[in-house]
């Protein structure tokens, strides 16, 4: 690629970075956009730290090869897994003008600023809730806001199957769903801290308390996007502007596109990555 195109790159095990992508797009339409899923090594979130990091470095270093100056994890397990150790050991040595940012804390600076009750509750993949990041990152901004963690290993599952919106998946969310609000019966808003459960909204609305916010990242993470270019015209000028979007995935295309169009919105045609 050359280096008069540099878009911004989106990476996640699979698909459900697409539901960020689908914002960022909304909110900045004019930049280029590389998108990448790992398909064929998702899930990420049963998954160790270790293998999670090497996985994650892997792709962030593909981006940079593809010209891409920034680039955003859009999957909350790399983000609690292996962001904070490639912001701090490996960009430098890779290459200190690039960026990578993540999901969590963009999310983390505001969650605060809607409940009412001080009691918030974060639901998300095993491995996002076994990291603590969110419980950590929040104590940051609001530390009195009280959080409480419920992993939600078969939402995913529910997703990728196409029975989001079936009857079979109620007994998974209410299941959930009553063993967060059993851990405090006063949380009035909800975390969606995986990029797949927003493709639950209606059914997590319907089941979770009368009142209760729901929050889902995308928006949250674009606005936070716009921000930070904003004050780091020096990286908004290095990316360029052709309103573009290029997808990749490792495993079959066939099949991510089938899968693409309910988190993106439309149709796309990917193209197939094998990473060695």
């Amino acid at each position: 690629m050359s280096s008069a195109k540099q878009p911004i790159g989106v990476f996640d095990s699979g698909y459900g970075g697409l539901t960020i992508l689908k914002e960022m797009v909304k909110t900045l339409p004019a930049y280029d956009y590389l998108y990448m899923g790992d398909n064929a090594r998702a899930p990420y979130g049963p998954r160790s730290f270790d293998t999670v990091y090497q996985y994650t470095l892997q792709c962030v270093q593909w981006f940079f090869e593809q010209g891409c100056e920034l680039v955003v994890l859009a999957c909350n397990t790399a983000s609690a897994k292996a962001l904070r150790t490639i912001q701090q050991k490996d960009l430098a040595k890779i290459d200190p003008h690039k960026r990578v940012l993540g999901v969590i804390r963009p999310t983390t600076e505001v969650i605060g600023e809607y409940s009412r009750s001080g009691s918030v509750g974060i639901l998300g993949t095993t491995g996002t809730v076994v990291s603590e990041s969110y419980p950590i990152e929040i104590a940051k901004f609001f530390p009195s806001l009280k959080v409480y963690q419920e992993a939600c290993p078969m939402w995913v599952p529910l997703v990728e199957n196409h029975e989001y919106d079936k009857p079979g998946a109620d007994y998974f969310i209410r299941q959930h769903l009553n063993r967060l609000f059993e851990q405090a019966p006063d949380i009035d808003t909800l975390l969606l801290a995986c990029t797949h459960y927003p493709l639950l909204m209606d059914k997590i609305r319907a089941f979770a308390p009368a009142g209760t916010t729901i929050l889902s990242q995308g928006n949250i993470v674009a606005t936070s996007l716009k921000a930070y270019l904003e004050r780091h015209p020096e990286m908004e000028q290095r990316c360029s502007k052709n309103g573009s979007r290029t997808f990749y995935t490792t495993d079959s295309v066939q099949d991510f596109n089938n899968h693409a169009s309910l988190f993106f919105g439309e149709k796309l045609e990917s193209k197939h990555l094998e990473l060695l």
